[in-house]
């Protein structure tokens, strides 16, 4: 029987947060596209929505035992990382990362260094077995109950940072 390890919670949140934002961009995927233009990556709108259903498909994926799901998800978010950090270094006029398939934010540096942490976390649960999330369920207290809030709250505030902080930050005066 294999463990469940402390790391599980969070990767949970990083795929549903990879499944929520991949479903955003299929059904608007014209921010993305925009956003990776004026990054200098012409991308069209086919492609966003193909990048979008693999999003969804790996995120799905990761909810069992497989670690290539996991490293799927790893993946993904070190894609999201890269594309961040080229916006950011290129000064692009980028007034959205198009994650969520709208206007919703500019790419910042805590939008990269959490892409990278949930690259981190995909990574890590890559490399050691797990358990697919119907065991891990079965294990926890109260039907798992308690751990679905955890991962759904972990996997909005990921949400929130990425997309609300910036534009809280950026009202308040803030860098």
């Amino acid at each position: 029987m294999r463990a469940v390890g402390a790391w599980t919670g969070p990767y949970l949140a990083t795929a549903l947060l990879l499944v929520a934002a991949g479903l955003a961009k299929l059904r608007r995927p014209a921010g993305t596209a925009i956003a990776l233009r004026r990054a200098g990556l012409p991308v069209p709108e086919w492609v966003v929505r193909a990048g979008a259903g693999a999003e969804v498909a790996a995120g799905c994926w990761a909810f069992t035992s497989a670690r290539l799901a996991a490293g799927a998800v790893a993946l993904s978010y070190l894609g999201f990382a890269g594309f961040v950090a080229l916006a950011l270094r290129r000064g692009s006029p980028v007034s959205s990362c198009g994650c969520f398939g709208k206007a919703d934010s500019p790419p910042t540096v805590s939008h990269a260094l959490l892409n990278l942490a949930a690259a981190a976390t995909a990574g890590w649960a890559a490399l050691h077995a797990h358990a697919g999330v119907v065991t891990v369920l079965r294990r926890q207290p109260l039907a798992g109950v308690p751990l679905v809030l955890l991962v759904g709250a972990g996997a909005y505030l990921a949400y929130l940072v990425m997309g609300d902080l910036p534009k809280t930050l950026a009202a308040g005066g803030a860098p």
